[in-house]
């Protein structure tokens, strides 16, 4: 396969981050959409966004994601193991910043 030009990145971001990676992803050229998805270990809201672009442009869109998509600490409620009554202690559990993909993209067309 030769070099692609054109690369899909799939980037799934919390969903409180989507205005500010769309804008910022905007401004580098790059062209988007997102789907709304769901974690699978937390359940929390996210969105997957759907992003093309050059390939030359990879470094800037993955910088401008990392700028945007900040790591933070939420605490969930957790019952005590071995407690006969449910009582919820709180565990600090990181969540964020944007987990990313990037496929090449053998043909690209805008209809």
């Amino acid at each position: 396969m030769t070099n692609p030009i054109h690369l899909l990145l799939m980037a799934i971001v919390q969903e409180q981050d989507l205005d500010a990676a769309t804008r910022a992803l905007q401004s580098t050229g790059a062209s988007l959409t997102y789907l709304s998805s769901a974690g699978g270990f937390l359940g929390r809201r996210n969105a997957t966004l759907l992003i093309g672009l050059p390939v030359e442009k990879k470094e800037t869109a993955l910088k401008a994601l990392q700028e945007v998509c900040r790591q933070r600490v939420e605490y969930m409620t957790l019952p005590l193991e071995g407690s006969p009554m449910p009582m919820p202690s709180p565990v600090p559990v990181t969540v964020g910043g944007a987990t990313v993909f990037a496929l090449p993209v053998e043909r690209f067309e805008q209809i």
